[in-house]
């Protein structure tokens, strides 16, 4: 970075958007204006510097930015054809670009570019918009501020606005910025800091007149009934619901879900004008595209029968779609693009919380804090004034808008197993981590369940943030530690599409020596810990409806009977009949069991390490640390088994390429011609 213009740019955006206060996630935009010499001419160029299209201020780099000639861009006044067909002008941003890379320029670009300042600011507080969406904004604008901020009523963002806003500033020199209706907020200045000043004076202005204008309860009274349940009986009854909810919120395409239960929406939740104010929707584009045009409520107290829940929601799923629909007719023209989906984005539970959805962990959690944000909106403008969005068909044209569609066919395709939810035993270390890393990288949000949680929690940590893994205690042999392992689950990502049973452990001892709490330790975690994941898991994919995975990492002793090792050899091959009887049973559900028999995996295994190598070294005579080299030498392809080749294995059954098998054992051995299946 060369340019100290493009360097203040960067501070600025950084500093606005790390508080949450001053904008939403990747909403909003900033600005600069400066002069760079053009490597063709030699000479001084007026350039653009701002925030491109999707990226977030609060993480924004130079990489962000898109950069145009502020000439050219100027220039497009001249040639523009008018409101209706102010679409075409995002096409013709294309043509003012200033060298290679960059981002590609937003909608809002034109506001950045036509208005005369050096730095333009456009962000999106709750505290602006709640005077943004009320009734009398105009009026409240002029209250709050004066004549140091103007209104400019609601317009779709685009070229025109940027004309309105350069119009408005050229008439308004005392001005340092405007409401924009319906929107958010707009300030500029000559230099980086007096525009970020301007920005925090818009902001803060406008909080402090809602705190000193404000009524104290502007949702109403509580509901009785509808208040928060207590923590420990939300969580348990949020962990109940959240299968349900997703399957239903995944009727179209599947989702990721989130569970928002912050204060903030449990109260909104309790007062009696949840009703009314959820029906209205939300008013700024950036909440709405996440959010959709309303959320869906449940009308039902906190306090109500878990299955009269049930059932509600399943009733009020059928009217959200059919309404949605009806929203879409009601709207659409011949080249609207076609509906995207009629489940809700945002639902509602008293007394439990906000579930929000999306394609992914990240997309899911952020919509749930744009509805935060919907949520502060209302309680600012209800209490100086009554909540009124942008009418329901403005909100269509731009759900439905022929950019908005461009954008997101745009978007890379998805990962096979983007949307899955997995969770995986023994995943700390050895061929679970592996698995667990694996799936991960193939798309899905990981839950790695160990014995230990330190471990457990660090694998996670190696593999991403919470947004893609999450590390959970599981002793997988204690019925209730398996149920609390699926509820963080849920909890934290709606729900479970994929489970893998890999947590194993061996004692390799001949028959004689083998003592009964050899054989029931193995028998606990590997049979029963088995049996007692899978019917957890199949309890919450058959309430999701959403069909599933059940893959066993079985052993190749399953089928081979080799020596000194009855107590495992046993267990495996339990497993191993439990993938046929489970295949058998949940296929009607479209939930897909099978297994895996790895065999000689030493290299970077937990049950190796821990004593089981020592063990089966001693028994066919070679040293240990030629163990894995030994078992490759007696098989058919004389290759050494590693922990990644049983994850291959288990993204090949899961990946989509095998939609039509179950009940399948594949060998991961390298082939060792005694434990062919026959």
């Amino acid at each position: 970075m060369t340019n100290p213009v493009v360097s203040e740019l960067l501070s600025r955006s950084n500093r606005l958007g790390a508080d949450p206060r001053n904008t939403n996630y990747a909403g909003g935009n900033t600005s600069a204006k400066g002069t760079e010499t053009d490597p063709v001419t030699g000479r001084p160029v007026e350039l653009l510097w701002v925030k491109g299209s999707g990226g977030d201020l609060g993480t924004l780099a130079e990489a962000g930015l898109a950069v145009l000639r502020l000439d050219r861009l100027r220039s497009l006044v001249d040639v523009y054809p008018g409101v209706e067909r102010e679409d075409e002008m995002v096409a013709a941003f294309d043509f003012c670009l200033h060298g290679r890379g960059g981002a590609a320029p937003s909608i809002d670009t034109a506001m950045h570019g036509l208005v005369d300042a050096a730095h333009v600011d456009h962000l999106h507080p709750d505290s602006g918009i709640a005077l943004a969406t009320a009734a009398d904004g105009e009026a409240l604008t002029r209250e709050c501020f004066g004549d140091r901020v103007v209104w400019v009523p609601w317009r779709r963002p685009g070229f025109q606005l940027g004309l309105d806003i350069a119009a408005i500033k050229e008439k308004n020199p005392q001005a340092v910025g405007c409401i924009l209706g319906g929107h958010g907020i707009t300030a500029w200045g000559a230099t980086s800091e007096e525009a970020e000043a301007n920005s925090l004076e818009i902001i803060r202005t406008a909080e402090r007149f809602l705190a000193e204008k404000g009524k104290a309860e502007p949702f109403g009274a509580v509901v009785p009934g509808f208040e928060a349940l207590p923590p420990a009986e939300r969580r348990h009854r949020a962990a109940v619901l959240a299968p349900v909810i997703r399957g239903l919120a995944s009727t179209d395409r599947p989702q990721v879900g989130h569970l928002t239960d912050s204060d903030v929406v449990l109260e909104f939740l309790s007062r009696e004008e949840l009703q009314r104010l959820a029906a209205l929707g939300t008013s700024c584009p950036d909440h709405f595209l996440r959010t959709k045009v309303r959320p869906m409520v449940v009308d039902l107290p906190a306090s109500a029968p878990v299955e009269d829940v049930v059932a509600r929601l399943k009733e009020l799923h059928e009217e959200y779609r059919a309404e949605y629909a009806a929203y879409y007719e009601r709207h659409a023209t011949p080249d609207s693009p076609a509906m995207r989906g009629a489940d809700p984005a945002i639902v509602l539970v008293p007394g439990v919380g906000m579930f929000s959805f999306g394609a992914n962990k990240q997309t899911a959690r952020v919509a749930g804090e744009f509805y935060v944000n919907a949520v502060n909106v209302m309680r600012g403008a209800e209490s100086v004034s009554t909540y009124a969005p942008i009418d329901e068909s403005e909100k269509f044209r731009i759900e439905y808008w022929a950019l908005e569609e461009a954008k997101l066919q745009r978007m890379p395709e998805p990962k096979p197993l983007a949307s899955r939810v997995a969770l995986v035993t023994g995943a700390a270390s050895g061929i679970g981590k592996a698995i667990a890393e694996r799936l991960a990288s193939e798309g899905a949000c990981v839950v790695v369940a160990d014995l230990d949680l330190a471990k457990a929690t660090d694998a996670a940590a190696g593999i991403g943030n919470a947004d893609v893994a999450i590390g959970v205690a599981a002793d997988v042999s204690d019925a209730e530690a398996v149920a609390e392992a699926f509820r963080a689950a849920v909890l934290a990502f709606g729900g479970v599409d994929l489970v893998v049973n890999n947590a194993g452990l061996s004692i390799s001892k001949p028959l004689l020596e083998t003592t009964e709490q050899d054989w029931d330790l193995q028998h606990d975690v590997m049979a029963k810990g088995s049996f007692l994941v899978s019917r957890e898991a199949a309890r919450i994919m058959i309430e999701q409806g959403m069909g599933g995975d059940v893959v066993y990492i079985s052993s190749k002793n399953a089928v081979f009977a080799g020596p000194s090792n009855i107590a495992y050899s046993s267990t495996k091959a339990d497993q191993a009949h439990q993938v046929r009887l489970l295949a058998a049973e949940l296929g009607e559900h479209q939930i897909r069991v099978n297994g895996i028999n790895p065999d000689g995996v030493v290299r970077g295994s937990g049950i190796f390490a821990g004593g089981w190598g020592a063990k089966r070294a001693a028994v066919y005579g070679v040293p240990e640390e030629e163990l894995g080299q030994f078992y490759a030498q007696r098989t058919l392809l004389k290759r050494e088994v590693l922990p990644e080749h049983v994850a291959d294995a288990v993204f090949a059954l899961t990946g989509g390429e095998l939609s039509r098998t179950t009940g399948l054992h594949v060998p991961v051995d390298s082939g060792v011609a005694a434990a062919f299946l026959r």
